[in-house]
């Protein structure tokens, strides 16, 4: 029965390879990726045999404890996976002990068992100081792996098994995008420490607490067999061991639970009312606002999108005033670095993210100039929202009133600028986008780097229009007088006549290449 499950994968990952060309090019590009990244990490693990045993136990244990992390928690966020689903075997018989047992070995198959391989096994090497340290990492080189594959089944598994709904996988989602920006600050901070000076004794810090918990036991018991505490290193191995069977006893469970539990079904819910179609003026923009509005409400990709943009600005900051910036000068730049990323970030690119629903668009003709504006109304909303609430904050942060204007003249141009060159540029140069109800994380595949060079144009021009006013504001910081009126103004003008432009031109470039938008959305 096992060699069958291993038979059955190994047709999986043959069948990957009888794809179109570009799929095939990303799963062998994906591949490269991850034994690319597990030889680097095998040849870091390596180095650590040249170093004194105190730092290599320190080192191993925390890297060792971040991969076993990702082992367990990457599946939860980025959805689950169905390959070898134990509910497909539900109606064959096969006794819920080895169907557990199979498909467990199966998971011994793949880039991700070949990259664990390759790296727990390279701790063999850091620790070939003496015969107790070599044996005690070889038998931490059978419960990594064993705990990373099996662990990431378990997750994988309660992943299908709770996330089974859309609803839920938008949840997890945002939840999952939430909790890595969230460690996006702590890596900046992690960057202004001195590790020249401090690193060390933060990585021991680090290492004390992790080698007695189950992420970082196995890698440090070889560590402190070769200092000589070998009662230290036994205690290790029991507490990774007893984790491991912690493991096996829930992936029993769960294959026992899949097994005799029906897929979750979403559940539906009655809506009253035309919602924002009764709200909007009943013209041709005003119904492709309403349906925008509806969009950025219920859709969780513009939802992550809007998650990150107070994002960024608190990275920026929590980078600069570590480094010495003043909380004063820090304050001036949530306000415009929010709006930037409101209009950047969600539009420029929103015809794709319409999928084959661009059809309702190009079968009724939709005049070019409504369908733009009808686009941007939810984002100009909420950065006139954002500009509205946080100007006075930043005077206030500032210590001076003096700055309003020109704050509003760099934050209304940023805006404006950004939505109306991702006017043009969704129309012009789409690419392929997350799919609709599909996890924020599966970025399709895109040809030759589109998406790429597209997002930095469209980055880099929204910056270069927006230079005027920016320069005038910072004159009225340093100088007073007439200059922040001078931002107010130029900002408004240059920002009005590009976001007109953009409607203008966006437009008839969307009513052009209207045929070319629907093959490309039935294409990606």
């Amino acid at each position: 029965m096992v060699a069958r499950f291993l038979q059955l994968k190994l047709q999986l990952i043959k069948n990957q390879f009888r794809r179109n060309p570009w799929e095939i090019v990303g799963v062998v590009v994906g591949f490269s990726y991850g034994i690319g990244a597990a030889l680097a990490a095998a040849i870091g693990f390596g180095a650590l045999r040249l170093v004194r045993p105190e730092l290599a136990t320190t080192i191993a244990t925390v890297a060792g404890s971040l991969i076993v992390l990702g082992f367990l928690v990457v599946p939860l966020v980025f959805g689950a996976d169905g390959t070898l689903n134990p509910r497909a075997f539900a109606l064959l018989g096969v006794p819920n002990r080895e169907l557990a047992l199979g498909l467990a070995i199966a998971t011994l198959i793949g880039v991700p068992a070949l990259a664990i391989t390759i790296v727990s096994f390279s701790q063999v090497i850091t620790w070939s100081r003496g015969v107790w340290p070599v044996l005690v990492s070889l038998v931490s080189f059978v419960i990594i792996v064993a705990t990373c594959l099996l662990g990431a089944r378990v997750t994988t598994s309660i992943a299908t098994l709770l996330l089974a709904t859309r609803r839920a996988r938008e949840v997890t989602g945002l939840v999952g995008l939430l909790v890595l920006a969230a460690i996006a600050p702590i890596i900046a901070l992690a960057v202004t420490v001195d590790w020249a000076e401090d690193g060390l004794q933060v990585l021991n810090s680090m290492a004390g607490v992790l080698e007695f918990t189950p992420l970082g036991a196995a890698w440090a018991a070889p560590g402190h067999a070769a200092l000589g505490n070998g009662g230290l290193a036994v205690i290790m191995l029991l507490i990774a061991v007893v984790f491991l069977g912690l493991i096996a006893l829930t992936w029993w469970f769960v294959i026992k639970r899949m097994l005799v539990t029906p897929e979750r079904q979403s559940t539906e819910r009655a809506h009253n009312g035309l919602g924002w179609f009764g709200a909007v003026p009943g013209n041709r923009a005003g119904v492709i606002a309403a349906r925008s509005l509806s969009y950025w409400a219920r859709d969780v990709r513009y939802r992550s999108s809007l998650v990150i943009v107070p994002i960024i600005p608190a990275l920026m900051m929590a980078t600069l005033y570590p480094a010495g910036v003043p909380l004063k000068w820090l304050a001036l730049i949530p306000v415009p670095i929010m709006c930037f990323f409101l209009a950047w970030s969600t539009v420029h690119n929103d015809v794709a993210f319409d999928n084959t629903a661009i059809w309702l668009h190009v079968s009724a003709n939709t005049v070019g100039w409504a369908d733009r504006i009808g686009r941007i109304v939810p984002p100009l909303l909420l950065g006139v929202i954002v500009i509205g609430v946080g100007t006075p904050i930043t005077a206030w942060a500032f210590g001076s009133t003096t700055i309003i204007p020109g704050l509003l003249g760099v934050s209304f141009c940023v805006l404006l600028v950004g939505l109306g060159l991702s006017s043009i540029i969704s129309a012009a140069f789409p690419y392929p986008a997350v799919h609709p109800g599909a996890s924020p994380f599966s970025q399709p595949q895109s040809h030759a780097g589109v998406s790429m060079w597209v997002q930095g144009l469209s980055f880099f021009t929204v910056l270069a229009i927006t230079v005027p006013a920016v320069w005038l504001a910072a004159l009225a910081i340093r100088d007073g007088g007439g200059w922040s009126v001078a931002a107010l103004i130029v900002g408004l003008l240059v920002g009005i006549s590009v976001l007109s432009a953009g409607v203008f031109f966006g437009g008839k470039i969307f009513e052009r290449r209207g045929p070319e938008l629907l093959a490309f959305a039935g294409k990606f």
